[in-house]
Protein backbone atom coordinates (compact mmCIF):
# COMPACT_ATOMS: atom_id res chain seq x y z
CA UNK A 1 0.00 0.00 0.00
CA UNK A 2 2.13 2.64 -1.06
CA UNK A 3 1.32 6.55 -0.15
CA UNK A 4 3.11 8.07 -3.16
CA UNK A 5 2.42 7.32 -6.63
CA UNK A 6 3.84 8.54 -10.18
CA UNK A 7 3.54 8.35 -13.16
CA UNK A 8 5.83 9.65 -16.59
CA UNK A 9 4.11 11.92 -18.52
CA UNK A 10 4.65 13.42 -21.69
CA UNK A 11 4.03 17.56 -22.61
CA UNK A 12 1.68 16.62 -25.40
CA UNK A 13 0.52 19.72 -27.66
CA UNK A 14 -2.41 19.31 -26.48
CA UNK A 15 -1.35 20.47 -22.63
CA UNK A 16 0.51 22.85 -24.08
CA UNK A 17 -0.17 26.69 -24.12
CA UNK A 18 0.95 29.54 -26.59
CA UNK A 19 4.31 29.62 -25.19
CA UNK A 20 5.40 26.38 -25.90
CA UNK A 21 4.88 24.73 -22.33
CA UNK A 22 2.56 22.89 -20.24
CA UNK A 23 -0.86 24.99 -19.92
CA UNK A 24 -1.70 26.55 -16.22
CA UNK A 25 -5.00 25.48 -16.32
CA UNK A 26 -3.30 22.04 -18.05
CA UNK A 27 -1.45 21.80 -14.90
CA UNK A 28 -4.52 21.41 -12.43
CA UNK A 29 -6.25 19.00 -14.82
CA UNK A 30 -2.76 16.27 -14.80
CA UNK A 31 -2.91 16.78 -11.23
CA UNK A 32 -6.55 16.10 -11.10
CA UNK A 33 -6.09 13.34 -13.46
CA UNK A 34 -3.01 11.42 -11.56
CA UNK A 35 -5.25 11.83 -8.10
CA UNK A 36 -7.73 9.50 -9.63
CA UNK A 37 -6.23 6.86 -11.06
CA UNK A 38 -4.30 7.01 -7.29
CA UNK A 39 -6.97 7.06 -4.95
CA UNK A 40 -8.87 4.61 -7.32
CA UNK A 41 -5.56 2.23 -6.77
CA UNK A 42 -6.06 2.71 -2.72
CA UNK A 43 -9.50 1.92 -3.24
CA UNK A 44 -11.26 5.35 -2.35
CA UNK A 45 -11.68 6.18 -6.38
CA UNK A 46 -14.85 7.63 -7.94
CA UNK A 47 -17.09 4.21 -8.60
CA UNK A 48 -15.59 2.99 -4.65
CA UNK A 49 -16.46 6.05 -3.18
CA UNK A 50 -20.37 5.59 -4.96
CA UNK A 51 -21.01 2.21 -3.79
CA UNK A 52 -20.64 4.10 -0.58
CA UNK A 53 -22.64 7.29 -1.10
CA UNK A 54 -19.47 9.18 -1.11
CA UNK A 55 -18.25 11.81 -3.14
CA UNK A 56 -14.82 13.89 -3.20
CA UNK A 57 -15.41 17.23 -2.73
CA UNK A 58 -12.91 19.86 -3.87
CA UNK A 59 -12.87 22.52 -1.45
CA UNK A 60 -9.08 24.55 -2.15
CA UNK A 61 -6.08 23.95 -4.78
CA UNK A 62 -2.75 25.85 -4.53
CA UNK A 63 -0.30 25.24 -7.35
CA UNK A 64 3.25 26.90 -7.68
CA UNK A 65 5.04 27.24 -11.34
CA UNK A 66 8.62 27.30 -10.55
CA UNK A 67 9.55 26.24 -14.42
CA UNK A 68 6.94 24.69 -16.68
CA UNK A 69 7.94 21.31 -18.79
CA UNK A 70 8.29 22.37 -22.06
CA UNK A 71 6.13 21.03 -24.97
CA UNK A 72 6.99 16.76 -25.94
CA UNK A 73 9.35 17.07 -22.77
CA UNK A 74 8.94 13.84 -20.47
CA UNK A 75 8.64 14.43 -17.04
CA UNK A 76 7.29 12.50 -13.87
CA UNK A 77 4.09 13.29 -12.03
CA UNK A 78 3.95 12.41 -8.68
CA UNK A 79 1.12 12.55 -5.90
CA UNK A 80 0.08 11.50 -2.27
CA UNK A 81 -2.52 12.01 0.14
CA UNK A 82 -1.44 13.81 3.23
CA UNK A 83 -2.59 12.90 6.89
CA UNK A 84 -5.80 13.68 6.68
CA UNK A 85 -7.69 16.09 9.66
CA UNK A 86 -11.13 15.41 11.21
CA UNK A 87 -13.31 16.73 8.15
CA UNK A 88 -10.98 17.71 5.56
CA UNK A 89 -7.36 16.44 4.15
CA UNK A 90 -5.02 17.07 1.72
CA UNK A 91 -3.10 16.02 -1.22
CA UNK A 92 0.18 17.40 -2.81
CA UNK A 93 1.32 16.98 -6.29
CA UNK A 94 4.67 17.65 -7.81
CA UNK A 95 5.96 17.43 -11.88
CA UNK A 96 9.51 16.84 -12.09
CA UNK A 97 12.76 16.60 -14.07
CA UNK A 98 14.71 14.10 -12.76
CA UNK A 99 15.32 15.49 -9.25
CA UNK A 100 14.59 19.35 -10.11
CA UNK A 101 10.74 19.86 -8.96
CA UNK A 102 8.97 22.03 -11.49
CA UNK A 103 5.17 22.71 -10.28
CA UNK A 104 3.99 21.89 -6.52
CA UNK A 105 0.67 22.17 -5.65
CA UNK A 106 -1.80 20.52 -3.01
CA UNK A 107 -5.88 20.33 -3.13
CA UNK A 108 -7.61 19.96 -0.01
CA UNK A 109 -10.68 18.20 -0.33
CA UNK A 110 -13.27 16.73 1.73
CA UNK A 111 -16.48 13.96 1.39
CA UNK A 112 -20.21 14.06 0.64
CA UNK A 113 -22.61 12.00 1.72
CA UNK A 114 -24.73 12.29 -1.06
CA UNK A 115 -27.68 10.96 0.22
CA UNK A 116 -27.69 13.43 3.16
CA UNK A 117 -25.73 15.98 1.33
CA UNK A 118 -23.50 16.24 4.60
CA UNK A 119 -19.56 16.13 5.04
CA UNK A 120 -18.47 12.81 6.52
CA UNK A 121 -15.37 12.36 8.51
CA UNK A 122 -12.20 11.58 7.11
CA UNK A 123 -11.56 8.83 9.73
CA UNK A 124 -11.93 5.16 7.96
CA UNK A 125 -12.06 6.12 4.55
CA UNK A 126 -8.20 5.68 3.79
CA UNK A 127 -7.23 1.97 4.25
CA UNK A 128 -5.72 1.22 7.70
CA UNK A 129 -2.39 0.28 6.28
CA UNK A 130 -1.69 3.76 4.36
CA UNK A 131 1.15 5.30 6.23
CA UNK A 132 1.05 9.01 6.26
CA UNK A 133 4.65 10.13 6.77
CA UNK A 134 5.30 12.53 3.92
CA UNK A 135 4.71 16.22 4.19
CA UNK A 136 3.59 18.54 2.21
CA UNK A 137 4.29 20.17 -1.56
CA UNK A 138 3.76 23.18 -0.86
CA UNK A 139 3.94 24.68 2.81
CA UNK A 140 2.69 27.95 2.47
CA UNK A 141 -0.81 27.80 3.82
CA UNK A 142 -4.08 28.65 0.98
CA UNK A 143 -4.57 32.02 0.22
CA UNK A 144 -7.13 33.73 2.04
CA UNK A 145 -9.15 35.86 -0.25
CA UNK A 146 -11.80 38.43 0.84
CA UNK A 147 -15.01 37.90 -0.94
CA UNK A 148 -15.96 42.06 -0.68
CA UNK A 149 -15.77 42.47 -4.67
CA UNK A 150 -17.43 45.63 -5.05
CA UNK A 151 -16.66 46.62 -8.98
CA UNK A 152 -18.60 45.89 -12.20
CA UNK A 153 -18.07 42.95 -13.74
CA UNK A 154 -15.04 42.52 -16.37
CA UNK A 155 -17.08 39.76 -18.26
CA UNK A 156 -18.85 36.48 -18.24
CA UNK A 157 -18.79 33.03 -19.01
CA UNK A 158 -21.76 30.98 -20.09
CA UNK A 159 -21.05 27.40 -19.12
CA UNK A 160 -20.81 25.25 -21.97
CA UNK A 161 -21.76 21.19 -22.04
CA UNK A 162 -17.98 20.57 -22.87
CA UNK A 163 -17.12 22.27 -19.39
CA UNK A 164 -19.46 19.39 -17.53
CA UNK A 165 -18.13 16.66 -16.10
CA UNK A 166 -19.25 13.45 -14.69
CA UNK A 167 -20.86 14.94 -11.53
CA UNK A 168 -23.32 17.02 -14.07
CA UNK A 169 -21.65 20.15 -12.68
CA UNK A 170 -19.02 22.55 -14.35
CA UNK A 171 -15.50 20.81 -13.39
CA UNK A 172 -12.89 22.00 -11.30
CA UNK A 173 -10.57 22.72 -14.45
CA UNK A 174 -13.14 24.54 -16.66
CA UNK A 175 -13.39 27.16 -13.92
CA UNK A 176 -9.42 28.08 -14.22
CA UNK A 177 -9.53 27.67 -18.44
CA UNK A 178 -12.53 30.26 -18.29
CA UNK A 179 -10.82 32.51 -16.43
CA UNK A 180 -7.46 32.12 -18.36
CA UNK A 181 -9.06 32.75 -21.25
CA UNK A 182 -9.83 36.61 -20.17
CA UNK A 183 -6.22 37.10 -19.97
CA UNK A 184 -4.40 38.07 -23.49
CA UNK A 185 -1.18 35.49 -24.78
CA UNK A 186 1.14 38.77 -24.55
CA UNK A 187 0.37 39.43 -20.79
CA UNK A 188 0.58 36.08 -19.98
CA UNK A 189 4.23 36.21 -21.76
CA UNK A 190 5.10 39.21 -20.13
CA UNK A 191 3.88 38.52 -16.52
CA UNK A 192 4.12 34.61 -16.23
CA UNK A 193 1.98 32.99 -13.47
CA UNK A 194 4.47 31.81 -10.44
CA UNK A 195 1.39 30.38 -8.11
CA UNK A 196 -2.49 30.12 -8.37
CA UNK A 197 -4.96 29.50 -5.64
CA UNK A 198 -8.24 28.91 -5.82
CA UNK A 199 -11.42 28.43 -3.47
CA UNK A 200 -14.44 26.51 -4.72
CA UNK A 201 -18.02 28.03 -3.16
CA UNK A 202 -20.80 27.04 -5.46
CA UNK A 203 -21.15 24.66 -7.89
CA UNK A 204 -22.51 25.51 -11.57
CA UNK A 205 -24.46 23.87 -14.64
CA UNK A 206 -24.93 23.88 -18.45
CA UNK A 207 -25.99 27.23 -19.23
CA UNK A 208 -25.05 29.22 -15.89
CA UNK A 209 -24.03 32.81 -17.04
CA UNK A 210 -20.67 33.39 -14.48
CA UNK A 211 -19.81 37.10 -13.83
CA UNK A 212 -16.24 37.89 -13.58
CA UNK A 213 -14.60 40.31 -11.67
CA UNK A 214 -10.90 41.56 -10.76
CA UNK A 215 -9.40 43.36 -8.25
CA UNK A 216 -5.54 44.13 -7.75
CA UNK A 217 -4.60 44.18 -4.33
CA UNK A 218 -0.21 44.26 -2.50
CA UNK A 219 -0.97 40.27 -2.40
CA UNK A 220 -1.91 39.86 -6.33
CA UNK A 221 -4.61 39.76 -9.02
CA UNK A 222 -7.96 38.38 -7.44
CA UNK A 223 -10.63 37.04 -9.62
CA UNK A 224 -14.45 36.17 -8.44
CA UNK A 225 -16.30 34.22 -10.75
CA UNK A 226 -20.30 34.84 -8.90
CA UNK A 227 -23.65 33.26 -10.40
CA UNK A 228 -26.54 35.12 -9.91
CA UNK A 229 -24.70 37.05 -7.25
CA UNK A 230 -24.16 33.96 -5.15
CA UNK A 231 -20.02 33.36 -5.00
CA UNK A 232 -19.06 30.18 -7.54
CA UNK A 233 -15.14 30.79 -7.28
CA UNK A 234 -12.56 32.77 -5.65
CA UNK A 235 -8.67 32.97 -6.95
CA UNK A 236 -5.54 34.32 -6.61
CA UNK A 237 -2.71 34.77 -9.36
CA UNK A 238 0.89 35.72 -8.00
CA UNK A 239 3.11 36.64 -11.15
CA UNK A 240 6.98 37.63 -11.20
Amino acid sequence: MEQIYEQELLVAPSLSDSAGALGYHDAFSVFMDIASVHAQLLGVGLDDMARRDLFWLTVKTQVCFFDRPKIMERVTVRTWPEAPGRLRGNRSYQILRGDEVLVAGKTEWAILNMKTNQLVPMGGVYPQELSFDRGTACPEPFARIADDFDGAAVGSYTVRSTDIDVGRHMNNTAYLRSILGFFPCRELHDAPIRRIDVAFRTPCYEGDVLELQERQTDAGLDVRLSRDGATALLARFLRD
